[in-house]
């Protein structure tokens, strides 16, 4: 597989965020969202002027309802969201989001991810091919907060076929609120982010 430049993958995720219609959840003064599309890099700033720090959410059409849920939810725990859609319940393929997530997440633009598909599982998967990501599937506090502690997770995805909406809301406030814990385990973190640079170079 040919090697795409950082500069391709941006190019890639602009034209999948402008197609998906990606709206901040709310602008600074309230005002409800333009009706023109928007980068992501609009959206971004948008969301960061009220000096919060600024969480991406995305979601396929089985985790569109519980999107909308926790983005009131993550809201209400004082974050900045950007809305990486879908936007309604009609079927999308969730790696386009779940990518649209990870982007954000890996050039600076969204301090956090959340992707919820049916599982989760997938949209894991697809995070964790961007560089700079390490994304966990949690599915209870365990494991919320095991992989903000240990693993210093940047990208949660959620199972909206699995988890209910209590839940969801416990793990994400969790997982936004639980420390890295370094000593130990930034060994291991750069051991995995190691791995990650090895198959880079080629």
């Amino acid at each position: 597989m040919p090697f795409v430049s950082d500069r391709e993958l941006h190019a890639i995720v602009e034209a999948v965020l402008s197609r998906m219609k990606v709206y901040p959840a709310a602008t600074a003064d309230n005002n409800p969202p333009p009706a023109e599309q928007k980068s992501a890099q609009a959206v971004s700033s948008k969301a960061s002027s009220a000096g919060k720090k600024t969480v991406a959410l995305g979601a396929d059409h089985g985790g569109f309802e519980l999107k909308e849920n926790l983005k009131k939810y993550v809201e209400e725990l004082g974050y900045a969201v950007v809305d990486c859609g879908t936007h309604d319940k009609n079927a999308v393929d969730y790696p386009d989001f779940a990518h649209a997530v990870a982007q954000l997440v890996r050039n600076g633009k969204a301090w956090r991810g959340i992707m919820i598909d049916g599982a989760g599982i997938g949209s894991c998967m697809v995070a964790n091919k961007v560089p700079g990501v390490r994304a966990a599937m949690c599915y209870d506090h365990a494991t919320a907060v095991n992989s903000r502690e240990h693993n210093n997770a940047n990208m949660l995805t959620l199972g909206a076929g699995l988890i209910g909406v209590n839940l969801a809301r416990q793990i994400v406030k969790t997982w936004l609120e639980t420390d890295f814990g370094g000593g130990r385990h930034q060994a291991r973190v750069d051991k995995i982010d190691g791995v990650e640079k090895q198959y880079l170079k080629g």
